[in-house]
């Protein structure tokens, strides 16, 4: 079963059939040509993988985005962190990757993050004499943080996967989601300084404490989510309730920006996506199941075992791995087929498989910004107007940046595990 089930999936990617239906076709396919098990198994599997407490975050969290991204807060949180780093040359660079950072601890999707800060410091970079593929390529890198950064969307996947905590990844999430901000920061502080970009961006910024006043209600929200989870008041899964709660009551009540008329928009646009997002873990979940039945896992377990002599060249060939597939495969589709096979072999090699899930998460958020599929990267070029392509010659610093920082958090778990650790 298994060449019928790899050879199905990648020939349904090469017809670019949609990745949900793609990994359900495959996995039908599968079943048909080998007869076992019962065809009955397929809604089965489906409704199982889809019969998760935790995986009622996802929808939450989708939503608590789309009101944010609606209610004002983009803006305001553009104000906030141009008040920050907005001073220095290339300032409306650094606070693009600032706001994304903030932004992302709201959102927890990377694409929604590129909409909404994207539509304010795409143009203001390039009213400030930003080339507008430099321009774009930058929201695109910086918005990555939106999946690595709790809340994230992948990181539940990745915990419903492979039945790791929830809590725990998004703690382990926080230092590496911090380090890649900080070092994107330095990264276009060094490119404009270069380029002699961004001498004049600190104009008409806001004062420190005008910016955060302004920005108060939006920034409490991540203090909400993650003082909630770790002091113990509730569960990620009830903290994405309360999230969408809040920012409905922000939107409506406190910045006004939300009207009642354009929440049947909202709820539209977020029960898209999340319709999206658990058609595909549905269909994984049956693949995946297929693949456990098949013993895959146990035969690229001994493969590993007999290939790899230590956890440090099993971790590079996984980065590498990864590297490939999210340049073509959708990140929780990864995820949800990658990850309950790797994960068994990661922690037969005394992996953590909390650090491994950060690993997996931020090699995976790399893909977003690299083509073919770059799903960043075609919501940038979509803000910016500008053809996708004219960015590709940009992406090599991002790019460049983030691949050494992910092989620091590969290869120094107390960085993902520390603040674990120390709870």
């Amino acid at each position: 079963m298994n060449g019928v089930l790899v050879t199905a999936l990648i020939g349904f990617f090469a017809l670019s059939v949609p990745v949900a239906v793609s990994i359900g076709l495959a996995s039908v396919v599968g079943i048909w040509i080998t007869g076992r098990p019962a065809m009955l198994v397929v809604p089965q599997k489906i409704f199982t993988s889809l019969d998760s407490f935790p995986l009622l975050a996802v929808p939450f969290f989708i939503l608590a985005g789309q009101l944010m991204t609606h209610g004002g807060v983009s803006r305001r949180l553009v104000d906030f962190a141009k008040s920050l780093v907005g001073g220095m040359q290339g300032g409306l660079a650094s606070t693009c990757v600032v706001t994304c950072m903030i932004f992302a601890a709201i959102s927890g999707s990377s694409v929604a993050t590129t909409f909404a800060i994207g539509a304010i410091l795409i143009p203001a970079m390039r009213a400030h004499g930003y080339p507008v593929p430099m321009a774009g390529t930058i929201q695109a890198a910086s918005a990555e943080l939106g999946v690595i950064i709790p809340p994230s969307v992948p990181m539940i996947v990745y915990a419903v996967s492979t039945d790791t905590s929830v809590g725990q990844l998004f703690l382990a999430g926080i230092v590496p989601g911090l380090l890649i901000a900080a070092g994107l920061v330095a990264m276009v502080q060094i490119w404009c300084r270069v380029k002699g970009l961004g001498k004049r961006d600190g104009d008409d910024r806001l004062g420190v404490l005008t910016a955060t006043a302004r920005a108060f209600w939006a920034l409490l929200l991540p203090v909400i989510i993650l003082g909630g989870i770790y002091g113990g008041i509730f569960t990620p899964t009830e903290a994405a309730a309360v999230s969408a709660v809040y920012a409905l009551v922000v939107g409506l009540f406190i910045y006004r920006e939300i009207g009642w008329r354009d929440l049947p928009a909202i709820f539209r646009a977020a029960t898209l996506s999340t319709g999206a997002i658990m058609l595909i873990i549905g269909a994984a979940g049956l693949f995946s199941f297929l693949v456990s039945l098949s013993g895959l896992p146990a035969v690229v377990g001994g493969w590993a075992q007999g290939r790899f002599d230590s956890a440090v060249s099993f971790l590079m060939f996984v980065n590498l791995l990864l590297l490939v597939v999210g340049m073509f495969v959708e990140t929780s589709a990864a995820i949800l087929v990658l990850a309950p096979i790797l994960t068994p072999i990661a922690v037969g090699f005394g992996v953590d498989p909390v650090h491994f899930g950060v690993v997996i998460v931020v090699n995976l958020a790399l893909g977003m910004i690299t083509p073919p599929l770059g799903v960043n990267l075609f919501a940038a070029a979509q803000v910016a107007g500008i053809p996708v392509q004219r960015m590709f010659r940009s992406l090599l610093v991002p790019v460049c940046t983030v691949l050494a920082l992910l092989l620091l958090i590969t290869y120094v778990p107390a960085l993902s595990l520390g603040l674990r650790d120390g709870f």
